[in-house]
């Protein structure tokens, strides 16, 4: 079993910048892959970025050049450093771990981004 809590969403004005974090624990030593993904009203849950233990990393479209996905294999965190932000990055954003095991979430946290 693995649990991931998220922090770090809210509110900021377009332009803005947010980094979102999310700290595993339990049977961290299974993750193969952590990411973040996104989930807003009307749309389906999208892929936004993950990175591999082996630290390559994969973005969507949309958030390449503005998001940047890093991990801190100390502290077992994934971090999600977002600029320039964009009311249609408004989503509940989505930690996710995947093991041989597996996928797990996290319980999902707020960014509200207003032009």
């Amino acid at each position: 079993q693995v649990q991931l809590v998220e922090s770090g969403g809210g509110l900021v004005q377009s332009g803005g910048s947010l980094r979102l974090s999310c700290a595993a624990s339990g049977s961290i030593f299974r993750i193969n892959v952590m990411g973040w993904y996104r989930h807003a009203p009307g749309n389906q849950r999208d892929m936004v970025a993950t990175i591999t233990s082996g630290g390559t990393t994969n973005y969507a479209e949309s958030v390449k050049g503005r998001f940047t996905i890093s991990r801190d294999n100390a502290k077992n965190t994934v971090y999600l450093q977002m600029n320039s932000l964009k009311p249609e990055d408004t989503a509940v954003y989505y930690c996710n771990a995947v093991t041989v095991g597996g996928r797990y979430w996290g319980q999902g946290t707020q960014v509200t981004v207003s032009s």
